[in-house]
């Protein structure tokens, strides 16, 4: 594979028209709240997607995978929306694998779904996933995606060698950690607002199978659970305990630690196929489910069931990666859950020296009565170079509220009041109602942030809802 040259190239030559005209719509977020209408266009490639930059407005434009970020980076309302994403197969053809190198090459418009369906049969292996493979390789880059390795891999950031970045200008231009590297690390963890990602080339994991070896354990509370995580994580390169967060008193906090790597040959039967990959859909939601489904009630005993599912002792298995890493795409449409008001994903990191934090924000979620059958507890390791990235050193606890809960405008501005006090942060990936003046104190670097941006962006054609809430732009 060609390394990057010393000077980054650039091209403006304005290629024929292939952009169609674009319609007014209303979008969500995977949460389904706080729906706003915008004008969306479909673009595909290079040449597409310049054409549409040329449609946009006084309210400016962002760019759209499939729209699995939970609240509204993706949103634009009375604005430009450009959808890029790959339909599953047409840029399949268009992804590279550099055997010598280690590295693969794709648009930004694949999802991991594809990539996966590509790499694994080939003995490959994305660095890094979160719990969904359905999001697009630009978007992954846009939140610098985590997974339950960040405590030994880092996020996605940390793996990409090199990108193709489409400029508010029009000209295209190839940034890595050595070529504008401020654009580089601010593109990172960005939230799309630098430019529009075209394409990525990122360092892949080799892998000798398609099955992973997983451990579970129950932990009886959060001091089981935290102190199992910090003795043992560094044992594996997946590490997730998933938190029963409706139990209360001495049962606070109980969870079922899974940590896993992945399968070696002779992990398997003589007989399996070593790269098998056929990641299925068991389910499906309607579109029409009644509100209160997710009631208190039929989550403690959901929680129930899951807990008691779990092997009293640590027990090793052999699963898929579908499984283990990708549960609930088994699941289509999932979201719908909640109801038609939606939920939010709430997703907060907070250092381990406040461990009593994370105690405290489980213990206030549990007395609430904050229904939720998600709640996943991670550590995380270092934090890259990117500005905006999330992850830091600590403990990261992710869990859905539904939105129509009575007090959620009390309970959660209370709980960002003890992570941003103890100095950690939320993930605008997934955030739905932060405040800017929230923001400024979880990410002390977005000024050197704004000073990259406004330099690759000084008209301020990118934008979104979520920019324009928590004031990242001007």
């Amino acid at each position: 594979m060609a390394a990057l040259p010393a000077e980054s190239p650039s091209s403006a030559a304005p290629p024929p028209s292939s952009a169609p005209a674009p319609e007014w719509r209303a979008l969500t977020g995977w949460g389904r709240t706080a729906p706003t209408v915008a004008q969306v266009v479909s673009a595909s490639d290079e040449a597409s997607i310049r054409e549409a930059l040329t449609m946009a407005g006084e309210r400016g434009v962002i760019a759209r995978g499939l729209g699995r970020s939970y609240g509204a980076p993706s949103q634009n309302g009375g604005g430009l929306v450009i959808e890029i994403a790959d339909d599953g197969s047409r840029a399949v053809g268009e992804i590279v694998i550099d055997e010598q190198a280690g590295t693969v090459t794709a648009p930004a418009s694949v999802s991991i779904d594809t990539l996966l369906k590509v790499l694994v049969p080939a003995g490959w292996f994305v660095p890094v996933t979160p719990g969904t493979r359905l999001v697009t390789l630009g978007g992954a880059v846009a939140s610098d995606i985590h997974g339950k390795n960040h405590h030994v891999d880092g996020s996605l950031g940390n793996h990409i060698e090199s990108m193709r970045l489409l400029l508010a200008d029009g000209t295209a231009t190839d940034i890595s950690p050595s070529v504008q590297p401020e654009l580089f690390w601010a593109t990172i963890g960005g939230m799309g607002l630098t430019g529009v990602v075209l394409q990525v080339t990122l360092r892949v994991l080799r892998i000798e199978t398609s099955r992973m070896l997983v451990d579970t354990q129950r932990c009886p509370d959060l001091d089981a659970v935290c102190a199992a995580m910090a003795e043992g994580d560094a044992d594996h390169r997946y590490s997730v305990a998933w938190i029963d967060l409706v139990a209360t008193g001495r049962h606070l906090g109980r969870s079922v630690l899974t940590r896993a790597d992945h399968a070696g040959r002779a992990d398997l039967a003589k007989s399996a196929e070593p790269f098998a990959y056929h990641p299925r859909v068991l389910a499906g939601v309607p579109p029409l489910v009644p509100d209160g489904m997710l009631s208190r009630w039929s989550v403690r005993a959901f929680n129930e069931v899951w807990y008691r599912k779990a092997p009293a002792n640590r027990s090793t298995s052999v699963q898929s990666i579908g499984s283990f890493f990708h549960p609930l795409d088994a699941v289509t449409s999932w979201n719908r859950l909640y109801g038609r008001h939606g939920f939010l994903q709430y997703q907060f990191v907070v250092p381990f020296a406040a461990d009593d934090v994370l105690r405290h924000v489980v213990e206030r979620l549990a007395n609430s009565g904050a229904s939720s059958f998600l709640a996943v507890l991670k550590r995380f390791g270092e934090a890259n170079a990117a500005p905006l990235s999330f992850p830091m050193p600590g403990w990261t606890l992710t869990l859905d509220i539904p939105a129509a809960r009575a007090g959620i405008g009390r309970l959660l501005p209370e709980l960002d009041e003890l992570v941003l006090g103890a100095g950690g942060r939320h993930y605008l990936a997934k955030d739905s109602h932060l405040t800017a003046a929230d923001i400024r104190r979880g990410y002390p670097r977005l000024p050197e942030w704004r000073q990259v941006r406004d330099k690759a962006d000084p008209t301020g054609l990118f934008t979104s809802d979520l920019a324009r809430r928590l004031e990242l732009v001007g």
